[in-house]
């Protein structure tokens, strides 16, 4: 058989469904075999569309997504969604075809050193060469993916090896690790650190999500009485609603929910990564006993100096702590909590138009069932969906704030369609976030995946304006001219609405999700809301 059907079978061996990408001419081996393979190739508009539905569908399945592009600009068009994967633990495999082993000595039409280009972006970046070792590579390739942290596998598959025969190989058995059990003596050591703690709290990362760990962080919290701060990547993973939670943290700034950080002794993070929220944000001053739980040891920082690592399975860990830590009476932080709740609600009735972005986020909270999956592109509005947003269930708000890159909201909305298909996916972006992979429209409206796009128009980059008028008290060539969105939904074929009113919002928001179909929402948002928050943050007293 020919190289390029064992590459398949690789692929159907480690349960791919769906791969995302591009044809082309470098890739056509793979693209005849896919005809005959259970696998759905769904083509997309862009490469980098096609690495953000792999980078979301890894992430909300904790199995490898999977991206092909053809070489040369095909695969660098992969790059950032590639990046964005990599950096927000997100397992994926990239593909991309390649020259002929014969011409890449040499300067040649299109030729790049592709596995050098991803390396930097990758766990695991390598060019078959020989047919034989395809079963290896492949294996090897989704096995480092998932492995925590997780994160990209970058595989380049030059056209000559694709097209060559190849012996009676077979695909190797699947095996991935099991997390180890958490070392005894450091679990006691944590829960006796947590028991002597008089304002203890948690900070839970994405790797409790990634755990699927979120029932034994509500157990833990629930046991010890102890508050629990969850990162922007981990929104959902205690619910909102519940009394012992207080939200989200990342804003690069004082909050509310800093003053819990603020006053606490203990902090406990569990399934934390830097990327997230960096510890000299919300420990300037070192004093703190931090306790690291996570399944790799705790990065090297000055601000993160550990009074306690564990490192193993978090679910075990957490329960063992539970089982072994003494519980505290009161929650120090509950007038903390009604405060952040308040502050939620404050807007929510505001008449304003263009509409606040407070009222935005509340009403899109309203209008949508606790299992909707909402997924946040990059921006002023990434901010507001961050902080305000009260997510119920884990992997409910898809936020990247690891690479952070804009474009992400549009194929991650496609991307959890397929996975959730009885779930709405509402993409909530910028004007500017939406124009950069708009395109995949189309490929939405030909799959049929229902999908709700919630664009905040200002026709400016807003997070960067309030960036400048924070740091200069102006802004600089930030402002650009939007399409008429409703016009350019009806262009694809999809349904488009403006909003005219601030009481027009919930009930559109709820048409476009029974209209069962691809549906752009252009709303208007008022972000002279940004400077004020800025300006109130930056005066806030602490309610505890």
């Amino acid at each position: 058989m020919k190289s390029a059907e064992l590459f398949v079978r690789c692929l159907e061996n480690e349960q791919v469904e769906n791969i995302f990408g591009i044809p082309g001419e470098e890739n056509i081996d793979v693209m005849d075999v896919l005809l005959e393979s259970p696998i759905r190739f769904i083509t997309t508009r862009h490469e980098q569309g096609a690495a953000f539905m792999a980078d979301v569908q890894g992430r909300l399945t904790g199995r490898p997504g999977v991206c092909l592009a053809t070489l040369g600009p095909g695969a660098t068009n992969l790059v950032t969604g590639v990046a964005d994967a990599n950096m927000d633990r997100a397992p994926l495999v990239a593909l991309a075809g390649q020259g002929a082993t014969t011409r890449l000595h040499k300067e040649s039409h299109q030729i790049l050193d592709l596995v050098n280009l991803f390396k930097p972006i990758s766990k695991y970046s390598v060019q078959i060469r020989e047919p034989d070792i395809i079963p290896e590579v492949v294996r090897k390739a989704f096995k480092v993916a998932v492995t925590e942290k997780p994160g990209v596998s970058f595989i380049d598959f030059p056209e000559n090896i694709a097209a060559s025969d190849v012996s009676d190989l077979t695909p190797l058995r699947v095996q991935n690790p099991a997390e180890p059990a958490p070392p005894p003596q450091k679990l006691s050591q944590a829960a006796k650190v947590i028991s002597e703690a008089r304002y203890p709290i948690i900070m839970a990362g994405n790797g409790v999500i990634r755990a699927q760990a979120s029932e034994n962080l509500v157990r833990l919290a629930e046991t010890l009485n102890i508050p629990v701060a969850t990162t922007f990547m981990a929104k959902g993973t205690i619910p909102f609603s519940h009394p012992l939670s207080l939200g989200a943290v990342g804003l690069q700034a004082t909050d509310y929910v800093s003053c819990g950080f603020d006053r606490a002794d203990v902090i406990v993070c569990i399934g934390f990564d830097m990327v997230e929220y960096h510890p000299h944000l919300w420990h300037k001053d070192k004093s703190r006993k931090i306790i690291h739980i996570d399944s790799l040891p705790a990065e090297v920082d000055q601000h993160y100096i550990l009074e306690v690592g564990v490192v193993g399975d978090i679910a075990l860990a957490m329960d063992a702590i539970a089982a072994e830590a003494q519980p505290r009476q009161v929650v120090a932080a509950s007038g903390l909590r009604q405060t952040i709740v308040e502050e939620m609600a404050a807007l929510a009735n505001d008449p304003a138009f263009p509409i606040k972005p407070q009222r935005i986020v509340w009403e899109l909270r309203q209008s949508l069932p606790a299992e909707a999956v909402v997924i946040s592109d990059v921006g002023a509005h990434k901010m507001w969906m961050a902080r305000m947003y009260q997510a119920e269930r884990p992997n409910t708000c898809i936020i990247s704030n690891g690479f952070a890159s804009m474009g992400i909201s549009v194929p991650g909305a496609i991307a959890s369609k397929l996975v959730y298909p009885d779930r709405p996916a509402i993409a909530v972006t910028g004007d500017a976030g939406f124009m950069m992979n708009s395109q995949e429209i189309e490929t939405a409206l030909r799959i049929g995946t229902p999908i709700v796009v919630l664009i905040w128009n200002d026709s400016q980059y807003g997070l960067i304006k309030w960036h400048q008028e924070r740091h200069f008290g102006r802004a600089s060539h930030i402002d650009f001219t939007n399409p008429d969105f409703v016009k350019y939904a009806d262009s694809f074929g999809a349904i488009g609405y403006r909003v005219e009113s601030a009481h027009d919002l919930l009930p559109t928001i709820k048409q476009a999700v029974s209209d069962n179909t691809v549906v752009i929402i252009d709303c208007p948002v008022d972000y002279s809301e940004n400077m004020k928050l800025t300006e109130k943050l930056g005066e806030l007293v602490c309610p505890i």
